[in-house]
């Protein structure tokens, strides 16, 4: 974990920053989750939250009437900022990914606003 400043994590994954990075200047952040890892800048991780709000307006009560596993099953689809993949992923999913999005932006907007300020 000494090479990575962390951002932001909950239980289902992490954003973070490599340290080299840091040090180069350049504003990528490394997001893992499930077993996908994304390396997207601040730019491309807005328009995944745009995608993560469209799937959950579009999943909202989508799920088979006898479904024993109500929002659990990997039946929703999720674009991600690179417009070729697409993942499945569960309600709980995009809830959990929509989390981990937002923190990190949060964050991210948090730490410009104090590298404008001057304070460290």
């Amino acid at each position: 974990m000494n090479e990575i400043s962390p951002i932001y994590q909950n239980d289902f994954g992490i954003a973070f920053q490599w340290k080299q990075d840091k040090t180069q200047k350049t504003n990528k952040v490394q997001l893992i989750f499930r077993d996908i890892g994304l390396l997207l800048t601040p730019t491309e991780i807005q328009y995944f939250s745009k995608c993560i709000n469209e799937t959950l307006q579009s999943g909202k009560g989508n799920f088979c009437e006898d479904c024993k596993v109500k929002g659990e099953c990997r039946s929703l689809l999720l674009n991600s900022p690179a417009h070729q993949i697409t993942f499945a992923v569960s309600f709980q999913e995009v809830v959990e990914i929509k989390d981990l999005i937002k923190g990190t932006l949060f964050k991210l907007q948090l730490d410009s606003f104090f590298d404008e300020m001057g304070i460290d």
